[in-house]
């Protein structure tokens, strides 16, 4: 019975101890939540005890957070949340999205997307984030993503939006100056413009459309799509782009297609989202109308 008290307390405990870090005093974090001093000491002291960690440094005039209070803030923010929208959710049962959606991005932004969706939904607050990393929606809190790459995270739902393929290209002036590669093993004899394999590790390796990779490497590494585009136009070295983003260039010949039948795989973009019971109305909406603007505005790939 006293375990089953403990759970049912748990987002009551992380209120209180969101309330002590607003406050940086228990007193006045007592005072807003109308509780004695002496109970909401007691009930810091007791979550730290369950924990296993100093979560608050008591000082006299304020307190500080140590690295594990900081990590329980993160968190017990995002749950609070999530807990009392879950709560009105239930209550209203009116499918209207509302609340916080966080959303991860990758590749082109669809800015009238969100912007459409605040207008359309005023009870929704959006944070969107735009990076290259495949983030954990679970872990970090973010309800959707649009993803470039495979999605292999089986506690995911990925609703395809679109497939290109990525290619090797390079500009007419690099070719005059450095030749053709003529197969893929030939990559390692030139200047390639290269991605990221961790937070600084260049890709040593580019796919090869047979299932195995090629060795790569060159004087320029970056996850910027159109600093790399332009890196291959000037001539600095050959890249591996999704076709749809050199299709002008391939059309206009300021950029070559190169090893088309080896070099590359194809590249999906996804929309992803946690796979749970519960798909709140903000997610659910969000997501249907994402696949139908990102379905009819993505750029086409190029057809080779």
């Amino acid at each position: 019975m006293t375990v089953q008290n403990d759970h049912s307390l748990n987002s009551d405990r992380m209120r209180e101890f969101l309330a002590v870090v607003k406050e940086e005093s228990i007193s006045a974090a007592a005072r807003s939540l109308n509780l004695p001093r002496a109970t909401l000491s007691r009930r810091m002291s007791g979550l730290e005890a369950d924990l296993g960690v100093r979560l608050i440094h008591r000082r006299t005039n304020r307190l500080t957070l140590t690295e594990a209070g900081k990590e329980l803030q993160l968190r017990a923010q995002r749950i609070v949340e999530d807990v009392t929208e879950t709560w009105n959710a239930v209550r209203r049962l009116d499918d209207t999205p509302r609340g916080l959606l966080r959303v991860s991005v990758t590749g082109p932004h669809f800015a009238k997307l969100f912007t459409g969706f605040l207008c359309d939904f005023p009870e929704v607050r959006l944070e969107v984030q735009s990076t290259t990393r495949h983030v954990d929606l679970l872990s970090e809190g973010v309800d959707v993503a649009i993803r470039v790459g495979p999605v292999q995270d089986q506690n995911l739902i990925a609703r395809l939006l679109h497939t290109d393929r990525l290619v090797a290209a390079a500009s007419p002036t690099y070719l005059r100056r450095h030749g053709h590669p003529v197969q893929p093993e030939d990559l390692a004899d030139h200047n390639c413009i290269v991605g990221f394999a961790g937070a600084w590790t260049p890709t040593r390796t580019w796919p090869r459309r047979d299932g195995g990779t090629v060795q790569v490497g060159g004087r320029l590494s970056a996850n910027e799509i159109e600093l790399v585009l332009e890196a291959a136009l000037e001539g600095i070295g050959i890249a591996l782009l999704p076709s749809a983003v050199g299709a002008e260039h391939f059309r206009s010949g300021g950029l070559e297609p190169l090893l088309t039948d080896t070099v590359g795989t194809d590249l999906p973009i996804s929309i992803v989202y946690a796979d749970k019971a519960f798909i709140d109305p903000k997610v659910r909406t969000f997501v249907d109308r994402a696949v139908q603007a990102i379905q009819k505005e993505i750029p086409r790939p190029f057809e080779f």
